[in-house]
């Protein structure tokens, strides 16, 4: 273990994570972050061309974006960590300047990190379907994002998998480019809302398939170019064309590592107080996917990182 308390520690990076870094380093507190080992960056390292965040009218690759933050976040006087956080020990403090305040993180390599507040902005992760060709045609035609992706499948045929209120407000959106849009379940029956299945029924170009699941992604050099659906009820299966395939099926936030050191909901985001980035625990703050469940966005993610130093910036320095 370190014998080094820091003024303050951010698990995680991205969006959030690195904004959170560039306030905060700025404001001469030099925070540590824990970037993680495989994906530093977050989702962002793993797309392509990213064309709706701000100040990039041409677009920029994702991975080039957040080479672009991290690189800020360190001119300011961050240090990242390339590891994994694997425990926590958050005490019951309420002081910063008391001893008993200080919170630890272990990371996977074995060592202890300790300081006197924590913003953690670890994100989440899409959930995937598992089948063959999900990974291989992931950003040339598999995508999890409608949002991001939409524009990119203008006059083509896309198939959206999932049936929640997020599938069908992804058809909806996705309804605008396409030209079909062929929605996907496992069941004959939706768990999203009444009035977002009626909606979708009334879209003329909006298409249902039911009680059946994606077998696999197929397509060639280009990208994707169908989808084999198996029928649960006969096992019969088919092909169906598909150059965007849109896989609507949740989220899990990657809080695993916290245990029970901060209060989370039911599906396992971090609860914050308000419309503040304040945890259950005093000197703990939460930014970007790892708390917000409907935007999901980079630039979202980046503004809750600000309002997130902003919170630790005035726990440090309270009386």
């Amino acid at each position: 273990m370190s014998d080094e308390i820091r003024d303050v520690m951010i698990i995680g990076s991205g969006p959030a994570g690195y904004t959170a870094a560039i306030y905060l380093g700025r404001a001469g507190y030099r925070p540590l972050v824990i970037a993680g080992a495989l994906t530093p960056g977050g989702q962002l390292v793993n797309t392509t061309e990213v064309e709706n965040f701000p100040g990039f009218p041409d677009g920029i690759m994702g991975p080039d974006l957040m080479d672009a933050m991290r690189a800020q976040a360190e001119k300011f006087g961050a240090e990242l960590v390339y590891d994994d956080v694997v425990s926590v020990d958050f005490g019951d403090g309420t002081d910063p300047s008391d001893s008993s305040a200080v919170k630890s993180v272990t990371v996977d390599g074995g060592e202890t990190y300790r300081a006197r507040a924590v913003v953690i902005t670890t994100g989440s992760s899409y959930r995937k379907l598992g089948v063959p060709g999900e990974a291989e045609f992931s950003g040339r035609g598999v995508s999890y994002c409608a949002t991001c992706d939409g524009f990119f499948f203008r006059g083509k045929p896309i198939v959206v998998v999932g049936g929640g209120d997020s599938a069908f407000e992804e058809a909806q959106f996705l309804s605008r480019f396409g030209s079909s849009v062929t929605l996907v379940h496992r069941r004959d029956e939706f768990r999203a809302s009444k009035i977002m299945v009626d909606r979708a029924r009334e879209n003329e170009k909006i298409s249902f398939v039911t009680n059946a699941v994606v077998e696999s992604v197929n397509g060639g050099d280009d990208g994707a170019t169908s989808v084999t659906l198996r029928d649960v009820v006969t096992g019969e299966t088919r092909e169906l064309p598909a150059e965007g395939v849109f896989v609507a099926i949740g989220h899990t936030p990657s809080t695993g590592f916290l245990g029970d050191s901060v209060k989370l909901d039911e599906d396992g985001y971090i609860v914050v107080d308000g419309a503040s980035t304040r945890t259950s625990v005093p000197g703990v703050f939460a930014a970007g996917d790892v708390v917000d469940r409907v935007y999901r966005q980079a630039i979202s993610a980046a503004g809750m990182g600000c309002r997130a130093a902003l919170d630790a910036q005035s726990y440090l320095t309270q009386e």
